[in-house]
């Protein structure tokens, strides 16, 4: 197994919570890392039959018959046992002594913030960030920026050496067949799978609804209930603006991303990394690679504070805004493996537009991240490598080690 960031997170978290939940995409690793982590605890996955059915019909039954509490994978497929669990866990008053995983991501913390509110931690595991490929031994044939845009971070590919399409065409069709039945028993699954493939394509795009929709040939609601399930099964997510209330032009729809790059270039057919290369979408999917390892530095270090766009309707537009204790941090994405010039517009307008307006901005920090290879610590602007995005400070210390503590609190 590849060490995962998020490893001293969990153990650190279990030492002020009874319980620790860790949510994230099927196949991102939660139960290999869970083992890993508590190696003393009892593993139990609702995923075999005759557990699930155990759990179901005698839930105080199955928790007692683990007296030293455990790991429950999969524990969205019995909600019901939460309420159980809380019992538990005001009886005993142990740290750490149950650990929780699902693939579910609203459905599942409905449940644990009612049955468990201020008793567990709310951890999220996503596919592997750069840093944690490059512990795997067939990374070293993939280490360059469009083979690892193209790949994606799921550890099962590079864990088995399986060809990326082959493996994300089995995890769609397990996908659409098993968690999106379950989540909204949808019938038509071609219409699904046509909605999935146009909303991988606006990945990077500000988010309409009703034109996604009726490209897929859905109404407005069923595109947001579909949705719905891209988000709640950890596929796509809304990227909020950064909306301040002295600015009257911007633009208040959120950006839809993917978790995952490899994710979006099937589901896009492209074929190589060399396609990717040329394709006409390149910008968006890296500037989606981009979000996803900031996004993945900060969830896996325990850090739960958003990350936002800005554009106004003036044309100003800066990809990523990431808070950084007192510290803003913006980021604009550069597909090219030269710095462009004229790279930096953006990030200076938006500095003069926001620091001059906005007095609770302590600083303003502002990165270019483009797919070279070659660091620039200028005055004003730090030109960053798609290599060294891991190795960047995208959490403050104070955010870091308080962040895994106060998502506790307030689940």
């Amino acid at each position: 197994m590849v060490p995962r960031i998020l490893h001293a997170t969990l153990q650190e978290s279990a030492r002020f919570f009874p319980v620790v939940t860790v949510t994230g995409p099927r196949q991102s690793g939660k139960s290999t890392l869970c083992q890993a982590a508590f190696p003393d605890h009892a593993y139990m996955s609702l995923e075999d039959p005759e557990l699930l059915t155990y759990a179901l019909q005698d839930p105080r039954g199955f928790l007692k018959a683990k007296p030293n509490g455990g790991i429950i994978d999969e524990v969205q497929r019995a909600p019901e046992l939460l309420s159980y669990l809380q019992v538990d866990v005001d009886e005993k008053r142990e740290m750490g002594r149950w650990v929780l995983t699902g693939s579910a991501n609203l459905a599942l913390l409905e449940s644990v913030s009612q049955s468990l509110a201020g008793r567990t931690a709310v951890q999220t595991l996503l596919p592997c960030g750069l840093d944690e490929l490059r512990g795997f031994d067939s990374w070293a044939d993939r280490d360059s920026v469009w083979e690892a845009v193209w790949t994606g971070g799921y550890p099962a590919i590079f864990d088995r050496e399986i060809p990326p399409a082959r493996w994300f065409g089995a995890y769609v069709r397990t996908y659409v067949e098993r968690d999106v039945r379950q989540i909204l028993r949808i019938g038509d699954l071609l219409a699904f799978q046509t909605f999935l493939r146009l909303a991988a394509g606006r990945t990077g795009q500000l988010l309409n609804l009703s034109r996604l929709g009726s490209d897929a040939g859905i109404s407005h609601n069923t595109a947001k209930a579909w949705l719905s399930v891209l988000e709640t099964t950890y596929l796509a997510y809304r990227l909020p603006p950064y909306l301040a209330n002295w600015v009257k032009r911007q633009v208040k729809t959120p950006k839809l991303l993917f978790h995952d790059s490899g994710l979006v270039c099937y589901l896009l057919g492209i074929q190589s990394p060399e396609q990717l290369r040329l394709h006409p979408l390149r910008g968006a999917i890296f500037e989606t690679w981009v979000a996803a390892e900031v996004s993945r530095a900060r969830l896996h270090r325990g850090v739960e504070y958003p990350l936002h766009f800005y554009r106004s309707r003036d044309g100003l537009e800066v990809d990523l805004l990431v808070e950084r204790g007192g510290d803003l941090i913006a980021v604009e994405s550069k597909s090219a493996e030269t710095v462009p010039s004229g790279g930096f517009a953006s990030l200076d307008t938006l500095e003069a537009h926001l620091v001059s307006m906005a007095p609770g901005i302590q600083s303003f920090s502002k990165v270019l991240a483009y797919a070279g290879d070659m660091r620039q610590d200028r005055s004003t602007v730090t030109v960053l490598p798609w290599s060294e995005l891991p190795g960047f400070s995208w959490c403050s210390e104070e955010s870091r080690s308080e962040g895994s503590r106060s998502h506790g609190k307030n689940t």
